[in-house]
């Protein structure tokens, strides 16, 4: 996780977000535990009871469950009704917003498909330099 907030929404929605993400991207595993909340408190720098509200938030949203005096973990299941819901709300809410955008410009998919390898591309790391002279 990035320590960087940004100031458009609460920093413990922001580690809510990033827990789900980092479900989505499979660096969390159903029925991985959750860091303790001063752990993270200490290594991101902010308050362990804004730790706290973001994990009782994931908790609530039933994408974690409390093992009592162990902690708390994925749950079982959880990565495929998230990946449903973000899949629904993509292609009602962020989708028609693309697709104007897409037609205004007058992209053709053979130019998306070339941007889309572009900007992976960019997203590879350079092959390490280390040993070099």
């Amino acid at each position: 996780m990035s320590a960087e907030w940004n100031d458009s929404q609460p920093i413990y929605r922001q580690l809510r977000d990033r827990v789900v993400a980092m479900i989505l991207d499979g660096e969390l595993q159903e029925g991985d535990p959750l860091p303790s909340v001063r752990t993270v408190a200490a290594d991101y720098r902010v308050n362990p009871l804004t730790v706290l509200k973001a994990y009782q938030q994931l908790a609530d949203e039933q994408i974690v469950e409390k093992r009592r005096g162990i902690g708390m973990f994925i749950k079982g299941g959880v990565r495929q009704q998230l990946l449903r819901d973000r899949r629904h709300r993509f292609l009602s809410e962020e989708w028609p917003a693309i697709l104007a955008t897409i037609r205004r410009l007058g992209l053709t998919p053979e130019e998306l498909l070339h941007g889309a390898a572009v900007s992976e591309r960019s997203d590879e790391k350079p092959p390490s330099s280390k040993g070099r002279r």
